[in-house]
């Protein structure tokens, strides 16, 4: 299984306008994708209610996974747009 762990790097954490970018961003990966906190309970990452459900705020932890094939470049890319708190998709995604 590949796993990517990242801190939140939105101020608001994965709240309205930062969950609804990483949810688009998760589905339009292709691969499931599950993301929880640190220590929490995976949800589906491409669930907005889910997502936000996770009550994650800016800095915590939070941990990305899949076990597709192809999971390790998707991951990479979902990490860093919640590590740097893209404003809008990168291309890439």
């Amino acid at each position: 299984m590949a796993e990517r762990r990242v801190n939140i790097g939105w101020a608001e954490g994965l709240h309205a306008r930062p969950a609804s970018l990483f949810v688009r961003a998760a589905t339009a990966s292709g691969i499931p994708v599950t993301i929880a906190k640190a220590d929490g309970t995976p949800v589906n990452a491409a669930s907005m209610l889910a997502v936000l459900g996770l009550g994650a705020k800016g800095g915590e932890e939070i941990v990305l996974a899949s076990e597709a094939e192809g999971a390790d470049a998707a991951l990479d890319r979902l990490a860093r747009l919640v590590a740097e708190g893209l404003e809008e998709l990168p291309e890439t995604v």
